[in-house]
């Protein structure tokens, strides 16, 4: 799918304005600019420009073109959606102000809250076929999970992010970041997104890599990588490369490189990297019946 797209769906609104929006059909937009139409709790938006985000059906429209699999993260322009979007109560009665669940709450009612975010779980508007997801609140509206791909329980994937599948996924996915299929983030593994610390540079795992347990990297991985347990690698990081000649680099001059094996020497402290011999594979079992 590419642009000009509309969007049609349910809207749920209240007295201030837009909490939510469920689109569910999707097609080719006729107008020349971007814009939306609300009809009772009917509405049409229209993605003609590609710009920053402005509006909240603009930003909801553009979490479900990912998550449906139509834009791959990165794809689309989604500067901006923190300012628009709003904090929601996520409720088992539908979405509702902060304000007004915190009048609801008193310990007997029946209303469970599952999060106060401004991004809801993707799971309450969209299941991908061919995907398992152990705890779904780990998964945001916006995610892309590719076919094949399971998350468990300590699993997170933001919005932006995701999967190609098949994919084993026990760590962290933050925005921006696109893991390629065949690879596995082990369990409590990290990988640096964009939204915070400054990091402009967006990370991206190539083919059966494996990121050990807590392990994290702020560099990208090229094809057949592993990062050793408990190994956490910035863009800044002293790296030992062994080759014939020995030398020192920072690890962004190794990003995206393929074949590399990081580890840390357990007698100096030196963070290494040499050529990975290993190939890695996932337990096609766990993922063939998704």
């Amino acid at each position: 799918m590419k642009l000009p797209i509309k969007g049609s769906g349910k809207v749920i609104s209240d007295d201030k304005g837009i909490l939510s929006i469920h689109y569910s059909n999707f097609s080719e937009s006729k107008e020349n600019k971007n814009s939306f139409k609300i009809e009772g709790e009917n509405i049409t938006t229209e993605l003609v420009e590609d710009a920053p985000i402005e509006d909240i059906p603009t930003a909801f429209l553009k979490l479900h073109l990912i998550s449906h699999r139509h834009f791959k993260p990165n794809a689309l322009n989604m500067d901006n959606i923190f300012n628009v979007l709003e904090t929601i109560a996520w409720t088992n009665q539908g979405p509702m102000r902060p304000e007004v669940a915190e009048k609801l709450v008193d310990g007997t009612s029946n209303l469970k809250i599952f999060s106060l975010d401004k991004f809801p779980p993707m799971t309450d508007y969209i299941i991908p076929s061919n995907v398992r997801i152990a705890d779904t609140s780990r998964v945001r509206l916006g995610a892309y999970l590719g076919k094949g791909t399971t998350i468990m329980h300590e699993g997170f994937v933001n919005y932006n992010a995701g999967t190609e599948g098949p994919n084993m996924i026990e760590g962290r996915i933050s925005a921006g970041v696109f893991v390629n299929k065949n690879s596995d983030l082990g369990g409590g593994s990290s990988t640096m997104g964009t939204l915070s610390g400054g990091n402009k540079k967006v990370i991206s795992i190539g083919e059966r890599c494996l990121l050990g347990a807590n392990a994290g990297i702020g560099i990208s991985l090229g094809n057949d990588c592993t990062v050793e347990a408990g190994l956490y690698i910035t863009a800044g990081t002293k790296v030992t490369v062994l080759e014939e000649r020995e030398q020192v680099v920072k690890a962004i001059e190794l990003s995206g490189k393929d074949a590399i094996l990081y580890y840390r020497d357990s007698l100096s402290g030196k963070v290494c990297a040499k050529p990975n011999k290993g190939k890695f594979k996932l337990n096609k079992v766990l993922h063939e019946n998704n």
